[in-house]
Order: C-alpha cells, then sequence, then structure tokens
C-alpha cells in the first residue's frame, strides 16, 4: 500500500490483519507493506495480477489505467458522498466493475472510504481564479490531472511519496488531497492554505489476486471478506471522525481554510464530461449522477 502507518487505512489494514488470524485461528494471516515499501501503486497492481503479490490496496477510479471505464466515477463532482459511492459500487455500474476486475486477474473485495479531497497551497483560495498558473501535484491519473487542469491549474503529476518533499522545495505549488492524508502525510508543514473545494470522494479499494482468491477454500474465502469488512469499518469511523475535527485543528495550526464557491469548479468540468461521454456514450455520467 502507498499509505504510511499514520493513515486511517494502514489502521484498518492492521485491524483486517487482526481479524483474520483472529477468525482463522492462525491459519490465515497478513503482512502489510505500508510506504509505497514494494514500489508505485502501478507497479503493486501488476504484482498482484501476476500473482507475486496476494493483495493491494489503490485508489478504486485509479484503476482506470486498467479499467477505463472508471474514469466515470473519478470524474470530479460526480460521486457526492461516500454514501452515494456505496450505492453505485452496490449497483449496475459497480457488479459490471466487479466482472472487469475479474478479468484482469484481480477480484475486489470492499471499498472503503479514503476521504473528500480538497486543495491546499501556499496562497488564499477564494474563488477558481486563485488556481489559475499554480503547479499543481495530482497523481498520475486523467480524472485528478482533468480536475487541476480544468480549474486552471497546471498539473505536475508525483509520486505520493514524493509529495512533501515537491511541496517543500517548491517544485509544486498546490496538491490534492483528503484531510486525514494531509494530516497523516504532514503536508500542512509545507503547505498554509486549505480551500475545501471537495472534488473528489476518495475511496480505496481492497483487491486481492483470483490467483491467491481461487486457492482458497469457501471457509478461508468468508474469512477473508469478513475481516476486510471489519477492518473497513475502523478505517470508515477514523477516516469519518478525522473529517470532523480537522478543520479546526489545522486552523490552530496556523493554516488558513477558505471555501470558495463551488460552483465555478463544477461548471469547469463540463468540457471533461463531454469528453467522458464521447467515449462511454450519452449519459454516462448522468447515470451516475441522478441528474
Amino acid at each position: 500500500m502507498q499509505d504510511n502507518e499514520a493513515s486511517n487505512v494502514y489502521k484498518g489494514a492492521v485491524a483486517f490483519s487482526e481479524q483474520l488470524a483472529k477468525v482463522s485461528g492462525g491459519e490465515l494471516t497478513v503482512k502489510l507493506f505500508p510506504s509505497s515499501q514494494l514500489g508505485a501503486f502501478k507497479a503493486m497492481v501488476a504484482q498482484t495480477q501476476a500473482g507475486e503479490l496476494d493483495m493491494v490496496m489503490t485508489g478504486y477510479p485509479d484503476m482506470s489505467y486498467v479499467i477505463p471505464e472508471l474514469k466515470l466515477i473519478g470524474a470530479p463532482y460526480v460521486v457526492s458522498s461516500y454514501d452515494h459511492l456505496r450505492e453505485i459500487v452496490a449497483g449496475p455500474f459497480g457488479q459490471k466493475m466487479d466482472k472487469a476486475f475479474m478479468e484482469k486477474g484481480i477480484k475486489v473485495l470492499d471499498v472503503w472510504y479514503y476521504g473528500t479531497r480538497h486543495t491546499t497551497s501556499n496562497k488564499a483560495i477564494n474563488s477558481m481564479a486563485d488556481l489559475a498558473g499554480l503547479r499543481m501535484r495530482t497523481p498520475n491519473v486523467p480524472f485528478l490531472i482533468a480536475y487541476a487542469k480544468n480549474v486552471g491549474a497546471s498539473p505536475a503529476p508525483v509520486a505520493f511519496a514524493e509529495v512533501y518533499l515537491a511541496l517543500q522545495t517548491n517544485q509544486v505549488d498546490a496538491q490534492e488531497n483528503p484531510l486525514p492524508t494531509i494530516e497523516a502525510m504532514k503536508f500542512y508543514e509545507v503547505q498554509s492554505h486549505i480551500a475545501l473545494t471537495g472534488h473528489f470522494v476518495a475511496s480505496a479499494a481492497i483487491q486481492i489476486s483470483t490467483k491467491t482468491w481461487d486457492g482458497l477454500s469457501e471457509q478461508e474465502k468468508s474469512w477473508v471478506q469478513q475481516a476486510v469488512l471489519d477492518g473497513g469499518k475502523i478505517s470508515n469511523d477514523l477516516t469519518t471522525t478525522a473529517e470532523n475535527q480537522l478543520i479546526a485543528k489545522f486552523e490552530e495550526r496556523g493554516l488558513t481554510v477558505t471555501r470558495p464557491d463551488l460552483a465555478p469548479f463544477q461548471e469547469a468540468m463540463k468540457p471533461y464530461y463531454a469528453e467522458l461521454e464521447k467515449q462511454f456514450g450519452a449519459g454516462s455520467i448522468s447515470a451516475l449522477t441522478g441528474k
């Protein structure tokens, strides 16, 4: 996994590991590798597909480089909340994606809440116009690159483990991540402003190699599924609690928190939506938003 040991998803992964060992009587155990120890997320996914790595945790729509249609739920402002995301994952779209994952050698066990992404910088972002020309770090995924580009910033993909240094050395001016990630990675040490742009509801897909999954008995599969759900509840609760507390905590540390009008941000995404509908069919965005 990319996240470090201070992250809520890591704590959820620890809970998953502990619960799996408990319910299986020690028959099944998990060794965790946080902080990108096994490489960038695409390298870890490739290892999982090959059966060299049993499990991997990545952003759910980040897997759009493997399954392009996932770009639809990655598109900024399409998913309105984690509850909305759960509905999509449990519905026809999610079922279609589950089948596509299996065809790529991966089974999705659960989708955890990673947090809603906001934008940080070293200048106040009171409106979308304040982002013009800023070098904004994004993950190397198309929908977040599109967010930076369409709001007027210059997207600069940087590996997750390198973001702190890139901000510290002014290689980039801004970045976007959920509040708990900003806390866990200490980005608040090298950024002075947070704009509550709420442009993307992030999620962590807990994935297992089909090679590993197919080698488990039905009882073992049941243990794994239940332990993943238990770990997800802990991770989700921690993330939700943190989001409710961190704005005040960041302000106490001296960061300035702004709440720009989001209507221009949402309007700026329409050309990107049009690109996606050209690729995946008319109405593919509205089928997810319900609008």
